[in-house]
């Protein structure tokens, strides 16, 4: 009688799958995290791909198809970097920190002013923000001198040099952008944390933000100097009372809680108006989760939210699984800078906090975010790769 049972491969077939496998780099790979960046990258597309069928006249496809696009080149660029030993950044702080400083004043020559800010270069085929790749630079410098600086001087002195390192490309953003200023911040503060700064040290720190808040908030407007621009005042006091101002400074978190409180349980579909008619403004960037929610209610939210809560825990997760300290602080950048992105942009979609142009990273439209984003997560699964696998590996060239 014959066996039905199905032959098995070869020895050394299976030897040389596993072997192509090793060679990609694909054996270590965190399999979760490339789960919910991926997953936030297909919900992207197609909640874009309804959010906007009526704002660009004679092109309603035009966002869902720039986004897939800048997803793809992402999905290579996240590869490639995965597949580089993420401790050679630390021997290149100084140029990276350079480069970032660098950018940042470029956009101030060469870039172009939209919507009341200057932070885009015009590209022949691509409009860059050198802020939005800052991010990750800034983890990545500043992880590197806090390394290299911990046996040097006294703590005092070492924290106030971390701060300034931090402090220094955040004051240049914040001429360009408030919001994108407070990512820069908190990845500084995440860092110190992870660094082990004293918590007095932090207590000083936080006890001066407060104090420069009110220097920025009210003492200079009341002495006619403002440092922020009108719009930017505006967004930040109409938070406190967007009913005073309803079809003023209040209007966009007015509509926008308007459509996340009408999608309900499940969402409304092809009726979700807020969106649909254009009432919620920015509907593709800033308030992309107020359309998530009008049009797939609590499920969709809940989806949206769980894949962030997967990907900022493996984040989190190779802080204890990296090789050496360096991963460990790189990993607590990163995680802070997702994590904050989300809090706020999320929160001010909801009227829990201020209006200040932060992304939905992964979710907004945007080249530069979201590509910025995706070399992010290509670094955590360089640590999560070096972690499982040594430093010397086929994945490294």
């Amino acid at each position: 009688m014959e066996s039905s049972r199905v032959p098995r491969a070869a020895p050394g077939r299976r030897r040389t799958r596993r072997s192509l496998v090793d060679a990609a780099g694909l054996r270590f790979v965190d399999g979760w995290m490339l789960f919910a960046t991926l997953g936030l990258a297909v919900c992207s597309v197609t909640v874009l791909s309804v959010a906007n069928q009526e704002g660009v006249a004679g092109a309603p496809d035009l966002f869902p198809q720039r986004q897939a696009i800048y997803v793809l080149v992402g999905i290579v660029a996240m590869a490639a970097i995965a597949r580089f030993d993420y401790s050679r950044f630390r021997d290149l702080r100084t140029g990276l920190y350079t480069f970032l400083c660098a950018s940042i004043i470029a956009t101030f020559v060469f870039g172009f002013t939209s919507r009341g800010s200057t932070q885009s270069i015009d590209l022949p085929f691509f409009t860059f923000q050198p802020a939005e790749l800052g991010k990750l630079l800034l983890v990545l410098s500043l992880a590197g001198f806090v390394i290299d600086g911990s046996k040097h001087g006294s703590e005092v002195g070492r924290t106030l040099r971390y701060l300034a390192l931090g402090l220094i490309p955040t004051g240049m953003v914040l001429l360009q952008d408030l919001g994108t200023s407070l990512v820069y911040a908190a990845i500084t503060l995440a860092i110190l944390i992870a660094a082990g700064v004293r918590w007095t040290h932090l207590a000083a720190i936080g006890t001066a933000f407060v104090a420069l808040v009110a220097v920025v908030l009210v003492v200079l407007p009341w002495a006619g100097a403002p440092l922020l621009k009108d719009y930017q005042q505006e967004r930040l006091t109409s938070f406190v009372s967007p009913s005073s101002d309803p079809i003023g400074a209040g209007y966009q978190q007015n509509q926008a809680k308007v459509a996340a409180g009408s999608g309900g349980l499940t969402g409304r579909g092809d009726l979700a108006t807020q969106s649909k008619l254009g009432f919620l403004p920015e509907r593709h960037t800033d308030f992309v989760f107020a359309v998530v929610a009008e049009r797939y209610g609590f499920a969709g939210a809940a989806l949206v939210l769980a894949l962030f809560a997967l990907l900022f825990w493996r984040a989190l997760r190779l802080m204890t699984l990296s090789k050496n300290l360096y991963g460990t602080l790189v990993a607590a950048g990163i995680a802070c800078a997702i994590l904050f992105q989300v809090f706020v942009s999320v929160g001010m979609n909801l009227g829990i906090m201020p209006i200040t142009g932060i992304p939905l990273p992964l979710m907004s439209y945007g080249g530069s975010a979201v590509i910025s984003t995706f070399i992010m997560v290509g670094v955590l699964q360089s640590i999560h790769i070096q972690a499982h696998a040594g430093q010397r590996g086929p994945w490294v060239r």
